[in-house]
C-alpha cells in the first residue's frame, strides 16, 4: 500500500524527499526504505517499477538528542557524542545504518540564528497586520525575550510558534477585535519585569499628530 503511494516519483525522479523524525515511522516504510536504498528502484502494486536513482533521501531525527544535551557531572563540559551515537546504533538496525551515506550531526543553533527566526515570525505577523492596517514594532529587549522563550536545547526552535502565538498574536488580535486597534494603528512591544508590555497608538490619534499645526 506505501507504494501506491509513492508512485508520485515516476512523475518526478528529480527530486529531494526530507523524511522528518523517521524513528516514527512504521517498521513497513524501513523496509521500503531498504529496497530503495538497496536497488534504487520500488515496485509499486501493479508491478511498475519506479525509478529513485535521482532521489536524494534526507532523514531526521531525534534519536540521541537528549544524549547531547545532557549536562556533564563536575565543572568540564563532555563530548556526549559518543552517546549520542550508541542512541542512534539501539534505533536503526545495521542493516538501515550501513546502507546510509553519512550522519551528519546539527550543532544547536547560535544566538545570531535564534533571532534571526523572531524576525521571520515577526516579519510574517507583520505582512497579516498590515491587512489591518496595525504596524509592529519591538524593542530589542522584547525581541531577546522571544528568543529565549521560544528555543529549547533538546526541541530546537520548534517552540517559537506557540510562543509567537501565545505572547503576540492572541494579545494583538483581541485588541483588532475589540480593543484599540479595531481602525488600525501602531504597537510597540518592551519587556517590562520580565513581561512583554504592550503600548498602543490608535489611528484617530496617528492622524491628529499628523495635521499640521
Amino acid at each position: 500500500q506505501y507504494a501506491k503511494q509513492w508512485s508520485w516519483f515516476s512523475k518526478h525522479p528529480y527530486s529531494v524527499v526530507l523524511l522528518d523524525e523517521i524513528e516514527k515511522a512504521h517498521s513497513d516504510i524501513y523496509n521500503i526504505l531498504l529496497q530503495v536504498m538497496d536497488h534504487g528502484t520500488l515496485t509499486d502494486n501493479n508491478g511498475r517499477k519506479i525509478d529513485f536513482r535521482n532521489v536524494i533521501l534526507v532523514m531526521t531525527t531525534n534519536a540521541g538528542v537528549q544524549e547531547t544535551v545532557r549536562k556533564s557531572i563536575g565543572f568540564k563540559q563532555q563530548d556526549h557524542s559518543h552517546d549520542a551515537l550508541s542512541e542512534i546504533n539501539k534505533t536503526f538496525s545495521p542493516e538501515f545504518r550501513n546502507r546510509l551515506d553519512g550522519i551528519i550531526w546539527f550543532q544547536h543553533l547560535d544566538q545570531e540564528i535564534i533571532l534571526q527566526i523572531v524576525d521571520k515570525f515577526i516579519c510574517d505577523l507583520q505582512v497579516q497586520l498590515d491587512k489591518k492596517q496595525v504596524s509592529l514594532e519591538l524593542s530589542s529587549e522584547a525581541r531577546q525575550w522571544l528568543a529565549a522563550k521560544g528555543y529549547d536545547h533538546a526541541m530546537g526552535a520548534r517552540p517559537m510558534a506557540r510562543v509567537i502565538q501565545e505572547q503576540l498574536k492572541k494579545p494583538l488580535a483581541n485588541e483588532i477585535l475589540f480593543g484599540v486597534l479595531t481602525e488600525g494603528g501602531d504597537v510597540r512591544v518592551e519587556l517590562v519585569a520580565d513581561k512583554l508590555e504592550f503600548h498602543y497608538q490608535t489611528a484617530k490619534a496617528i492622524a491628529t499628530e499628523a495635521q499640521p499645526g
